[in-house]
């Protein structure tokens, strides 16, 4: 294997094979020193010779110093990572926005039972109405249909559940 290193005029340059098997380790170790990370250094070299062999191909033809170029991309990728990673560790997310409070659940649950209760004391028809009117979301024209009644009564008993249901509930509290 011939050294990789300053290549003579008379010499034709190494292969990128050739650069990989005699520096892979030793730029290794440098991004390990820079990086302190056994992975992200790998990482870094491996990019550094996708790089070299995009730009050059495997031939390495027109590469003056191919170790010296190595080098230089194996400080520039960690160099770009210690950016990355000050960035990351600068960043502060923002303060999350003040949660519901701790009992807002069961104030709502008891809520929801005081309505239900009141519902439930309602007339079978106002029930029926009410529910298809707002649950199921029903335009009076469903509701009418859907109970076989007319459209006016729909609308009168909707009233009257609504009313009841307000005065079940203010009796409640």
């Amino acid at each position: 294997m011939r050294a990789v290193g300053v290549v003579a005029d008379h010499d034709p340059p190494p292969t990128l094979t050739d650069l990989y098997r005699a520096r892979r380790l030793d730029m290794v170790r440098l991004a390990l020193f820079l990086v302190d990370d056994l992975h992200t250094a790998e990482d870094v070299v491996q990019d550094a010779f996708a790089a070299l062999c995009r730009t050059y191909g495997t031939s390495l033809h027109g590469l003056q110093d191919p170790g010296a170029y190595l080098h230089t991309a194996v400080v520039n990728a960690a160099r770009s990572v210690l950016r990355r990673r000050r960035t990351a560790r600068a960043y502060t997310p923002p303060h999350p926005a003040a949660g519901a409070p701790v009992d807002e659940g069961l104030l709502l649950a008891e809520e929801h039972r005081q309505v239900l209760d009141a519902l439930a004391r309602l007339t079978r028809r106002q029930r029926e109405v009410l529910v298809l009117r707002y649950w199921s979301d029903l335009s009076e024209a469903q509701i009418a249909q859907t109970l076989g009644l007319s459209r006016g009564t729909v609308k009168s008993t909707a009233s009257r559940a609504l009313d009841a249901l307000e005065k079940k509930l203010e009796a409640g509290r």
